[in-house]
């Protein structure tokens, strides 16, 4: 069996462990690669506009099945390389929303898949506030690259701060040079917190976004625990272990001849709040004790 993985970005770094989850789940139906299954990997490296000619590349090498995680599917022509092979995909975005599937009970054409996170956004600005009540001006970061689901979380964080009270200034960055102009912004623009989206390009980025934050002193929710390993200072998001592991899942009976459409789109049921506790030593700020308490995971 030939099976086919796309990434908006890489296969590496934050994604290794992506990878590693989509193994899983195909493990859990009977398929290993090296034994009685193969992989071709395609990769954009952020570079989007390269996703449609990548999964044609895959279709062309005659896979069976296609997994496309991250960023792949919202750029993807879907429609065009469904026609011939089938697409399971994993994304944070809402499937419906960028009009990937035409429901999430009832998926249609030839797409299955994992996702569907709908308020993160929102959700990280307030557990932001309740660390920083403080402040005023937060930013957000995010990559417009991807138009869907970066104006459906533009739009749901902006009425949220709206709702608390306060300013919100949007940062725009899908190059390495952006997410440092953007910083630079954020400093003259004096903001106060910032949000980070969970553009794949971005949690590509999550070790220079880091070290930039640190840099500016500047309190800072991500979407992902990697984040936070690496030294960030609070993250919130969907365990995507969980996601690419029901990705596999799905690929994985596909290649035993089930059909995608006769698969619901899995919504995520698991989200995880982590805290760095040294990072908020580091920027002398007291974690208030309810947010402790409700931390899944707090690094000392």
């Amino acid at each position: 069996m030939l099976l086919g993985l796309l990434n908006g970005v890489s296969f590496e770094g934050p994604y290794a462990g992506s990878v590693a989850a989509i193994r899983r789940g195909l493990q859990e139906i009977g398929f290993v690669e090296g034994r009685n299954l193969a992989i071709e990997y395609r990769a954009a490296h952020g570079q989007y506009d390269r996703l449609p000619e990548l999964a044609a590349d895959l279709v062309r090498s005659q896979v069976t099945v296609i997994i496309a995680i991250g960023a792949s599917i919202p750029e993807l022509a879907v429609k065009t390389a469904a026609a011939t092979v089938p697409i399971v995909f994993a994304t944070g975005s809402d499937a419906v929303e960028v009009g990937v599937v035409n429901s999430l009970n009832r998926p249609g054409s030839n797409v299955a898949g994992a996702g569907a996170v709908v308020g993160s956004a929102s959700k990280r600005l307030e557990l932001l506030l309740e660390l920083r009540p403080g402040a005023s001006l937060v930013g957000y970061l995010d990559n417009s690259r991807l138009s869907g689901p970066f104006d459906t979380n533009v739009d749901d964080i902006t009425a949220a701060a709206r709702t608390r009270g306060r300013e919100l200034v949007v940062f725009d960055a899908g190059t390495e040079r952006e997410v440092e102009t953007a910083f630079t912004q954020m400093a003259l623009r004096r903001v106060r917190a910032l949000v980070l989206g969970s553009d794949p390009f971005l949690t590509g980025r999550q070790e220079q976004i880091v070290a930039l934050a640190a840099q500016s002193r500047l309190p800072t929710i991500y979407a992902t625990r990697e984040a936070v390993i690496l030294g960030g200072l609070m993250s919130y998001g969907v365990l995507t272990g969980d996601m690419y592991r029901v990705a596999g899942i799905y690929a994985g009976q596909i290649l035993k001849g089930a059909t995608p459409a006769e698969s619901p789109v899995a919504l995520p049921a698991r989200f995880a709040l982590v805290i760095n506790n040294r990072t908020a030593q580091v920027l002398r700020i007291n974690v208030p004790r309810r947010l402790l308490i409700r931390a899944d995971e707090i690094i000392d």
